[in-house]
């Protein structure tokens, strides 16, 4: 029998055959990442600030979903239970979710979802450089493509907060408000769980605390270009959604997600 950190088998490509709960873990905590992050992305469409917005705030949504779908048809391969991406992104509750808090809080204004963004996506900018050197093969391959994905969304948040930042008076105010409204979320990026610890270990995963620094100094790049400040270091901060810890917002969103499969079982479209 293989360990949580283990796989018991190899394929030619170098993934595991079949790998350990902690491997299968982490892997959706990536994916569950991708796909809440989508759905709040998807909510902005029709609410964008202008059409052409719009129509980016839909490609990085589905850039998300193709990152989940990837990793979640991988993981249903390799965990023994032959699960479909729909399986795992409509058949789970809430507890068994993997993701950041960051993730699932409400939409807001414009300005805290450029916030958001611009935090969630140099976190994974870092993610998928460390993950493109993967002993997994797979992941190593769904990382190289995913990386240039969310090099652009960082570099649209950029804009956006450099835009905001530096422009009028109440722009200002509102993109400097949104900055604080995110900073209690975002150490929870960085954060080493068992999991991550786990996957880490095994020449798999990478830990999060390793991604901070590079991440902090990306934003802060932009902050000064901006003319925003680093908030002062929140009280509180957002813990537990790699355990399956959520918060109010999160089970409001899973009841609008899997309402039309769960009404309708076994249906395909």
């Amino acid at each position: 029998m293989s360990s949580d950190t283990e796989t018991t088998a190899a394929t030619a490509t170098g993934g595991p055959a079949t790998a350990g709960a902690a491997h299968t873990a982490y892997l959706l905590g990536l994916a569950d990442d991708a796909l809440i992050y989508s759905h709040r992305l998807s909510e902005w469409l029709t609410w964008a600030p202008m059409l052409e917005e719009d129509m980016a705030m839909a490609n990085i949504s589905l850039d998300l979903i193709g990152q989940a779908r990837s990793i979640y048809t991988y993981v249903g391969s390799i965990d023994g239970t032959n699960r479909t991406e729909d399986d795992l992104a409509y058949w789970r509750d809430e507890r068994e979710f993997r993701n950041v808090h960051l993730v699932e809080q409400r939409r807001g204004d414009f300005a805290q979802e450029m916030a958001r963004m611009l935090w969630f996506a140099a976190y994974q900018k870092g993610l998928y450089a460390a993950l493109s050197g993967s002993a997994d093969a797979q992941l190593r391959a769904i990382a190289v493509k995913a990386l240039k994905e969310v090099r652009y969304h960082y570099d649209h948040a950029a804009q956006w907060a450099v835009r905001l930042g530096d422009g009028t008076g109440e722009s200002h105010d509102k993109m400097q408000a949104a900055l604080t409204w995110v900073a209690p979320y975002v150490a929870e990026l960085f954060s080493d769980d068992a999991n991550s610890v786990a996957a880490a270990d095994a020449g798999v995963g990478v830990l999060p605390s390793t991604l901070q620094a590079a991440a902090a100094s990306a934003v802060a790049d932009v902050l000064r270009e901006a003319t925003l400040e680093a908030p002062a270091d929140s009280r509180w901060h957002a813990r537990g959604g790699r355990e399956g810890v959520h918060s109010e917002p999160m089970g409001y969103l899973l009841a609008e997600m899997q309402h039309l499969p769960r009404s309708h079982p076994g249906a395909a479209w």
